[in-house]
């Protein structure tokens, strides 16, 4: 009998559009404060610049504003764990316009202040389940909010990442909102039981067929923590360059996770 396919848990809108906003301010504090010689350091995206990544992370939620701006779909047309499957068909129009605005936003600071004021007037008046039509497909808004906290945590440590010492702190609820999406994105594509995957303090989830577990402690269990996870579902880091780095655990014969990494392009 094949697997139930897995259904999507539920997020508290009120909670995911305070830790949307409170990650973007997060971003802009920490934007704000980069000279000119460290907007220009390079990321691991690609031939990004940290300015072109900084534009990008406006990008990410001043989508939500341009999409309540549009005539809202009949239906829903994507499930919230059918998001990330289609992040790769759309990096290079992604990768198009985050070099256009760079290029058109010198004022870094000013382009922040205009999307987070768009943005919090947007979102104190539009209900959840009002739905979108989104790159990605027709879903509600209080998805597409979840999938931003994915987009902002990720890119934060991309940015962390680019330059020393800044420090960018993630928003808790943000932080357990992008890890468990993901989380579910792995269960999704990989139904079964037979593999437990521990990501503290924020998710637990089974996956990969073979033999379910009912007691005790599992004989595949892979754990980390939530931004290594965040880490190795996006392509940041390689699972073989974990395991050697002890920054993730496995253990038993379907603990190998390496197949069906990274779950964004």
């Amino acid at each position: 009998m094949p697997p139930a396919k897995k259904r999507a848990r539920t997020y508290d809108p009120a909670k995911i559009r305070t830790a949307v906003l409170a990650q973007f301010a997060h971003v802009r504090a920490g934007v704000s404060a980069l000279d000119e010689e460290q907007l220009a350091l390079p990321t691991d995206l690609g031939d990004w610049t940290v300015r072109e990544l900084a534009a990008h992370l406006t990008m990410a939620v001043a989508t939500v504003s341009r999409n309540l701006d549009r005539e809202e779909p009949a239906k829903a047309e994507l499930g919230l764990l059918d998001w990330a499957s289609g992040t790769a068909a759309r990096a290079g129009a992604i990768d198009d316009g985050t070099r256009a605005l760079a290029e058109a936003n010198p004022d870094l600071d000013a382009l922040y202040a205009q999307v987070e004021e768009r943005i919090t007037e947007d979102l104190a008046a539009a209900p959840a389940d009002r739905l979108l039509a989104t790159s990605a497909g027709a879903l509600s808004l209080g998805d597409y909010l979840v999938t931003r906290t994915v987009e902002l945590v990720v890119h934060t440590d991309d940015l962390n990442r680019a330059v020393p010492g800044l420090g960018i702190p993630c928003d808790r609820q943000a932080l357990a909102a992008c890890t468990r999406l993901l989380a579910d994105t792995l269960a999704a594509r990989a139904p079964g039981a037979s593999t437990e995957v521990r990501i503290p303090p924020y998710a637990v989830v089974q996956c990969v067929e073979g033999p379910r577990h009912t007691r005790g402690t599992p004989p595949n269990v892979v754990e980390t923590d939530p931004l290594t996870w965040i880490r190795l579902a996006t392509g940041r880091l390689a699972w073989k360059t974990a395991l050697d780095e002890a920054k993730v655990s496995a253990s038993g014969e379907r603990a190998d996770l390496g197949g069906l990494l990274p779950l964004m392009g």
